[in-house]
């Protein structure tokens, strides 16, 4: 064989199945190389990644609690029904029925009884006068405060009916000529007893028309003696003294039976002002004034001024 033969490579000879080439220089030839069959197998499945645990819950952060909302106010709604005509007219006709028929009644009972009371009484009362009233029938007063307080109120009591016309009219004239003065009433015994019996005080067209109404009641159905002895026991004759009696054991510590002219006539003196006029050492006003209406008792008694109420 020739050189050429001798030194062919080993490459060109036919390799063994098993046979592997050497692989280059850069591995260390010690190190083996799986084989081809192992080479092509296919790769292992990774092996599962287990997941992360979720993150711990992140407690929520308290806050204060929105105040309660109000309740809802709810309006009713007015009723859109109107009332029947016929509900109104029963209505009106009872209202106008009582206005006529319970007058009356009052009237009748107090004819026969007392007033326990009046509307001025619980009025000064609550003010804080106090209230003294003790009743007394007409025989058991003195004439002389019966004349006294004709002579100074009204001196055509037993003559008129209710209302002195004469007198209103001069009350009038006299209140223009002095506007800036004293007013002058010209309401009759029978007057202010409707209006300190039935009603309330003050001055208005409403209370003066009621009073009116009454004054035509206690005329017709109690007639004059009743009138002046229901006057004598329910007027105002100082702070918290209502009546004769009262006033008397008060003022002058005798029995309304006992009292004399003069005295009587202390006491008709201070009726237009009970509060501010005083029996008890009266000003110079009252004194007069006692001394002018303890002069014209006697009057009355010798014209019969009050005949109609009797002694």
């Amino acid at each position: 064989m020739s050189d050429d033969e001798l030194e062919k490579p080993e490459a060109e000879t036919p390799a063994e199945p098993d046979a592997v080439t050497e692989p280059a220089a850069e591995e260390p030839a010690s190190c083996a190389v799986a084989p081809a069959e192992e080479a092509q197998a296919p790769e292992a499945p990774p092996e599962p990644v287990e997941p992360l645990p979720p993150p711990p819950p992140v407690p929520p952060v308290e806050s204060a609690p929105p105040p309660p909302e109000p309740p809802p106010i709810i309006v009713p709604s007015a009723p859109t029904t109107k009332p029947k005509p016929g509900l109104v007219r029963r209505l009106i006709v009872i209202a106008v029925a009582i206005a006529l028929f319970a007058p009356p009644l009052s009237v009748v009972a107090y004819s026969i009884i007392p007033p326990p009371f009046t509307e001025l009484m619980l009025q000064r009362l609550v003010q804080g006068y106090g209230l003294d009233y003790q009743w007394r029938p007409l025989s058991q007063i003195s004439p002389d405060l019966t004349e006294a307080a004709v002579a100074s109120e009204d001196a055509r009591f037993c003559s008129h009916h209710g209302f002195d016309f004469q007198a209103m009219e001069k009350a009038i004239r006299h209140n223009e000529r002095r506007p800036n003065g004293r007013v002058k009433g010209g309401s009759t015994i029978s007057q202010q007893t409707a209006k300190n019996v039935f009603l309330w005080p003050g001055r208005s067209y409403i209370r003066k028309g009621i009073e009116a109404w009454y004054t035509v009641l206690i005329e017709t159905l109690w007639g004059k003696r009743r009138i002046m002895e229901v006057y004598l026991n329910v007027v105002e004759f100082g702070p918290g003294l209502y009546g004769a009696q009262a006033a008397s054991q008060h003022y002058f510590h005798v029995d309304a039976s006992q009292l004399s002219a003069a005295q009587a006539a202390h006491l008709i003196a201070v009726l237009p002002k009970p509060l501010s006029w005083r029996v008890a050492a009266p000003g110079a006003y009252v004194a007069k004034r006692s001394r002018r209406i303890d002069g014209a008792i006697s009057t009355v008694r010798d014209d019969g001024l009050a005949g109609c109420v009797g002694r």
